[in-house]
């Protein structure tokens, strides 16, 4: 026991490595976890900084809103002012309000067919709701039809 092989050298040196590296990850955590939670309050506090500020830059300008006196909005143009400004030989004013007034008449069309849609669906669920599912008349023509598609389909298979 008095001497150490090369091996026994070894698996001692190994293990003071590991021992070392054990301790460095421990302190390295150590030190890892306050600059997190330093992060976390350095964004907590930013955060708070920026909704003071913005609290403020809206308060600001509600007050600029208000102490302003009421002023009269720009009277509207009148025709012949427009027609100076707008030509109508302007290709291009032309093709503007073309592709404006287009958009536009799509966005109502689209809107009157939701609405016809929805209308449409409501009366259905009416219409569904005021069935008699008691009617005799009612099973007579369901069961004519049940048998007039069995038929149909019996005839198909069998053509196959």
């Amino acid at each position: 026991m008095g001497c150490n092989t090369s091996s026994d050298a070894k698996s001692t040196k190994e293990e003071k490595d590991a021992q070392e590296n054990q301790t460095n990850t421990k302190t390295e955590e150590k030190q890892k976890e306050p600059a997190g939670e330093c992060n976390d309050s350095e964004a907590e506090a930013a955060t708070k900084i920026q909704a003071a500020f913005r609290g403020h830059q809206t308060r600001k300008s509600i007050s600029m809103k208000a102490n302003k006196p009421n002023q009269e909005p720009e009277p509207e143009p009148t025709k012949s002012e427009l027609e100076a400004e707008f030509r109508a030989d302007d290709k291009e004013l032309c093709n503007a309000a073309t592709k404006i007034q287009a958009s536009f008449r799509g966005h109502q069309a689209r809107k009157q067919t939701q609405v016809e849609t929805k209308t449409k669906e409501q009366q259905d669920k009416e219409d569904i709701e005021k069935i008699d599912l008691a009617d005799p008349d009612l099973n007579k023509a369901a069961t004519k039809i049940q048998a007039s598609f069995r038929g149909h389909k019996v005839r198909k298979d069998t053509t196959n």
